[in-house]
């Protein structure tokens, strides 16, 4: 069968292919015979002719092409030839295409401007985004939120490290306080056995107090009135120097024309005294107003 002899022929080596494919056993399409390619030539004329047939005869305002030569550097001149620039040099093959390029513009700028073509934009010149502004506000609404988490991680840094050096102070302001503290308890203990008889820790204390008490003094006296003394302050004024008209003088120290001797020591008219009357407005003793109830009933 075909695919009996397919497998067959799959099978065979190259050498028996061949020898095969030579005496025309094997069938044909599974194999095409490759032609010797085409050898390249160079037809200058006919490339000519080609060019002449869809060349335009156009102005050159409407071409705008310029055509130079190599440029040579004006710094080293040393490219008097062809073969100045190295063609395996980076550098200087691009420096080369870039002083090509600058001769072409200043060439075609003089020929612009003697047609009188603009070659500056104008300063309303308006050019459309490449980008839609959905795209450009997606894009701005993203570094918005880069730059404001960037921010976000920086506060926390600083808090961090604010953190940590309050509890760094806070630590140092306790040990210190542990270490007076057990100082003066062993100070204490020495007197008490009558190893010392110094008393420096008492003063130390009484100064200790004292800076506490000024220290908060001068808090309070910074602090100012509070807002209730403000708004009275600035409701009724500020108080300050009355006139003085029940102040004592020299002069009424000394006159003692209005003094009545009976009026101050109880002796004067209504007042019961050993020469004065009784007074009228005296409450009644207890039998006669036991007799002035009897009397009502």
């Amino acid at each position: 069968s075909d695919s009996e002899s397919g497998s067959e022929d799959s099978s065979l080596s190259d050498s028996e292919l061949q020898e095969a494919f030579s005496k025309g056993l094997l069938k044909p399409g599974l194999n095409v015979v490759l032609e010797e390619r085409p050898k390249r030539r160079n037809d200058t004329d006919g490339l000519k002719l080609c060019l002449s047939e869809f060349r335009q005869q156009l102005a050159w305002v409407e071409r705008l092409d310029v055509t130079l030569g190599q440029v040579a550097d004006p710094v080293s001149q040393s490219a008097s030839g062809k073969d100045a620039v190295d063609p395996e040099n980076d550098f200087q093959r691009e420096m080369s295409f870039y002083r090509q390029a600058q001769a072409a513009v200043l060439d075609a700028l003089p020929r612009l401007r003697k047609l009188q073509v603009p070659t500056r934009r104008p300063d309303d010149y308006f050019a459309e985004m490449a980008k839609s502004d959905q795209q450009m506000q997606k894009i701005r609404q993203k570094l918005k939120s880069k730059q404001e988490a960037m921010e976000r991680s920086e506060k926390a840094k600083q808090l961090r490290a604010m953190r940590k050096y309050g509890k760094k102070v806070q630590t140092e302001i306790l040990q210190k306080r542990q270490k007076e503290k057990k100082n003066m308890l062993n100070a204490v203990k020495k007197y008490q056995k009558g190893l010392s008889d110094k008393l420096d820790f008492l003063d130390e204390e009484q100064t200790l107090t004292q800076g506490n008490k000024k220290g908060s003094a001068n808090q309070r006296i910074k602090k100012g009135p509070n807002a209730k003394r403000r708004y009275k302050n600035q409701k009724f004024g500020f108080g300050g120097k009355k006139k003085g008209s029940k102040w004592n003088t020299k002069e009424s120290f000394n006159d003692v024309s209005s003094f009545r001797p009976k009026v101050a020591h109880n002796k004067g008219p209504g007042k019961a005294g050993k020469g004065g009357k009784k007074a009228l407005n005296k409450r009644p003793g207890k039998r006669v107003r036991q007799k002035m109830k009897n009397r009502a009933r």
